[in-house]
Parts: C-alpha cells; sequence; structure tokens
C-alpha cells in the first residue's frame, strides 16, 4: 500500500518553493502609503512617554505603527524651531534622526516643509526669523538653500525621502506676505525654487503641492488652476481631510472627497494623495469608518493615480499633546481606529487561499493581520508553521467571521494551513 504520509518539513518546503516572492523597488514604490505623521514622536519619548501594543506589551511606537500597516512617515521639517515640546523641534538635525530611523525599518518616508520656525497653515505662513528681513530675491535663494541643505543632509546619510512637500496646507502661499497667493506671480516662484532644489538634490523624488479641505473642489479647482496659468511645477496634489474641522460628520462630505481626488486627476493630469487625516480619538468606530471611506475613495481613483492615504499625528495621546484627533488612548495603547489601515486591499499581497479565505496584509509586520472567512458552513482550522516544519501556532475559526488577529510573530517565512471539514489550503505568509 502506498504511503500517503507527508512530513510537515517536506509540505513546507514545496508550499514556500510556490510562493516565495521577493519586492522590488519598483513594486514597493507601487504600494499603496499607509502613513502617519509623527512628528511629535521624538519628543513624547524624550519626555518619558510609553507606548504599548494592543497586548499591553511597551513597545517601540514605530514598530506598533509598522503591526498595523503604516508603511510610511511624515516628518515635518522648521527652520529655526524652539524647545518648546509641543510646539518646537524638528529642526533639520531631529527629522535627520527620524528619517534614518524609519528607514532601517524598511518604512517610506515624506518630508513636510513648513518654511517657517513653528507651524505654518491656512491660518499662519509666518517667515522664519532669520528670513524675516531679508528681500523677495534673498526669500528665493533662503528657501532654495534650505530646502536643499536639508534634504542633501538626508541623501547623505542614505535617507533620501520618496516625496516633499513644498508648504505645508498652503491655499493663502507660505512666507507672507510676499509669498502670499494674492500675489500668486511671486508664490510661483518660490514654490518652484522648492522644486529646483528638491530635484537638484535626487530627480526621483515627488514634489507634492499641498492644500487643505480635499472636499472642496472649488478652492482646489481656483488653486491649482493658477499653479498652471503661472507654471508651477509639481507633481503630485496632497489634502488634508478633517470632518472634525469642518463640524460635519464625514458621510456628509466623503463623497465630495472622492470627486475631488477624481477631478484633480482628470482635469491636472497628476497623481493625489491624503497626506492628512484624522478623526476624534474618544470617537473610535467613527473614525475608524471614516478612515476606512477616505481609504477607499483614495483607492478608487482611476488608474492607480490615488496613491494612499496619511493619518496626522495618530500616536499624538492627548494627556501629552493636548489634540483631540490622535487614535491613541490614555493608556498607551493605539485605538481601534487604527486597524483601519488594516483594511484590505491596501496595496499589500493578500494571501487568497481561496475566494472565501482572505489573509492580509501580506507581508506583515509580525503581529497584526486580518482573516476573513465566508460561506464555509462549519469551523476551521488555521495552524501556522515555521519554514522548518514546526506547528508554531494553532486557533479555531468561525465562519463568517473578519478577525484582525495578534500573534507575534517573530521575522521569517510561515505557511498558513486552513483545515475545515474535507477540504484543506495552504498558502505562504511572509513576515517582514
Amino acid at each position: 500500500m502506498k504511503n500517503s504520509y507527508r512530513s510537515p518539513a517536506l509540505f513546507i518546503s514545496c508550499v514556500l518553493f510556490s510562493f516565495i516572492f521577493f519586492l522590488t523597488a519598483d513594486e514597493v514604490r507601487a504600494q499603496f502609503v499607509k502613513g502617519a505623521d509623527i512628528g511629535w514622536l521624538q519628543q513624547m519619548e524624550a519626555t518619558g512617554y510609553k507606548f504599548y501594543d494592543s497586548t499591553g506589551t511597551q513597545m517601540d511606537c514605530m514598530q506598533i505603527l509598522k503591526d498595523h500597516g503604516i508603511n510610511t512617515v511624515r516628518l515635518r521639517v522648521w527652520v529655526n524651531p524652539s524647545n518648546d515640546k509641543i510646539n518646537g523641534h524638528c529642526s533639520k538635525k531631529e527629522v535627520a534622526a527620524m528619517a534614518l530611523r524609519a528607514k532601517n525599518m524598511g518604512m517610506r518616508v515624506m518630508i513636510d516643509f513648513h518654511y517657517s520656525d513653528s507651524w505654518a497653515d491656512p491660518s499662519k505662513q509666518t517667515k522664519p526669523a532669520a528670513w524675516a528681513g531679508h528681500t523677495f530675491s534673498q526669500l528665493l535663494n533662503d528657501l532654495y538653500d534650505h530646502t536643499y541643505e536639508v534634504l542633501d543632509t538626508l541623501k547623505s546619510i542614505g535617507a533620501t525621502p520618496e516625496w516633499v512637500q513644498v508648504g505645508n496646507e498652503i491655499p493663502g502661499g507660505i512666507l507672507w506676505p510676499d509669498g502670499n497667493s494674492s500675489n500668486f506671480p511671486q508664490l510661483a516662484q518660490l514654490l518652484n525654487k522648492g522644486y529646483d532644489a528638491t530635484k537638484a538634490v535626487d530627480n526621483t523624488i515627488k514634489v507634492i503641492i499641498h492644500i487643505d479641505q480635499g472636499n472642496d473642489n472649488a478652492k482646489f479647482r481656483w488653486f491649482f488652476d493658477n499653479c498652471t496659468t503661472q507654471g508651477v511645477r509639481y507633481d503630485i496634489i496632497g489634502a488634508s481631510y478633517y470632518p472634525y474641522w469642518l463640524g460635519s460628520d464625514y458621510t456628509a462630505t466623503i463623497n465630495n472627497l472622492g470627486n475631488n481626488l477624481n477631478d484633480m486627476v482628470s482635469r491636472y493630469n497628476k497623481e493625489v494623495m491624503v497626506v492628512e487625516v484624522g478623526g476624534d480619538y474618544t470617537k473610535v468606530q467613527n473614525t475608524y469608518d471614516m478612515l476606512v471611506a477616505v481609504i477607499g475613495k483614495v483607492r478608487a481613483v482611476p488608474n492607480n493615480k490615488g496613491l494612499g492615504v496619511i493619518y496626522w499625528e495618530p500616536e499624538g495621546e492627548k494627556t501629552w499633546s493636548g489634540y483631540q484627533l490622535s487614535c491613541w488612548g490614555a493608556d498607551g495603547k493605539p485605538t481601534r481606529a487604527l486597524n483601519a489601515f488594516l483594511v484590505n486591499p491596501l496595496g499589500e499581497n493578500e494571501l487568497n487561499i481561496e475566494n472565501n479565505i482572505r489573509i492580509y496584509p501580506n507581508p506583515t509586520y509580525g503581529r497584526l493581520f486580518n482573516i476573513e472567512l465566508n460561506g464555509l458552513n462549519s469551523t476551521s482550522t488555521m495552524r501556522i508553521y515555521s519554514s522548518s516544519g514546526a506547528l508554531v501556532k494553532e486557533l479555531s475559526l468561525a465562519d463568517n467571521s473578519k478577525t484582525c488577529i495578534d500573534l507575534g510573530l517573530a521575522k521569517g517565512m510561515y505557511v498558513v494551513n486552513i483545515a475545515c471539514g474535507n477540504r484543506e489550503f495552504s498558502g505562504k505568509l511572509m513576515v517582514n
């Protein structure tokens, strides 16, 4: 009689041979951006703030974010900032350290130039104190030199960013009054200096022009029509979207956001990205639902020109920052809202064992991933094997479930085996 027994090691070897893959640089760039702006993180750590994962284990905040699917960090840079823990720091030196830290964790980097010593946004675009008395001609050189110096420093340490924002939320322009949008020809010259400095450091870096209220198509058309008329050079249109600050639930404006993003692509032939988003940390389910909806709208932009979504300061827990729109609890743990970034597919390779069984994201980062089971009509058993064939996890999963599971796997290659009745399916899971 033929022996039908297969050793676990042999079985694993066969499956791994079938499923092994590596992400190329182009594939990394093609991944959907799931980001977090973490400008406060250095100071939170410096003041002794502790971060915990969903199990209560103290952990590096960036690892917690990565475990929740975050693959990109956004870092603001100020010219000569103060040492105020909330409104200062984010100097060139500090940003370089954070960018390198992110790169070493396999994350992508965006640099957001405020061209100020502190916050720049639609209500204020204050010149750096060192530039305050300069002529417009000098301001052009100041902006170019500052942009070039920061980016050249990042390049020299192996932390070249993938994207650069020339200005932060700039419907009113930058470097007031000289670069106010009421004088768009001068604003255009300043923006082009930022573009030129960026490309001089590395021509592959993509330049973003960013304004607020991503649901307001009239505002976007006015601003980017002016950019076209004045010959502003840029690669990507960036938008903020904060229903909280709009004073209404996201359901009232989410379709406007989607329609505006689609219009930006068709009208200007540019890629688009939501570079800032956030919701009330006390309204966890609503913030989760809003994030899922925003991600869906960006993913739906035709021809893959919707690049991604970045949460502004998810780790900025209120007792430390005073900020209402983080997605972190007073217990030091992320709220469930952050799980929205694990929603399928988000540009990651999912493990599609069969049409009714999906596991994602894949690759994952060792702790959290989603499992969806549909139409199996019975309880399933999930077993996870190491590359040597050792059984490392076994779980029972009910049918018609959608579950986020924290498994705590180390880096490496695993095989996921699902057994349901007389059916059995296997596939590879990569943990980075």
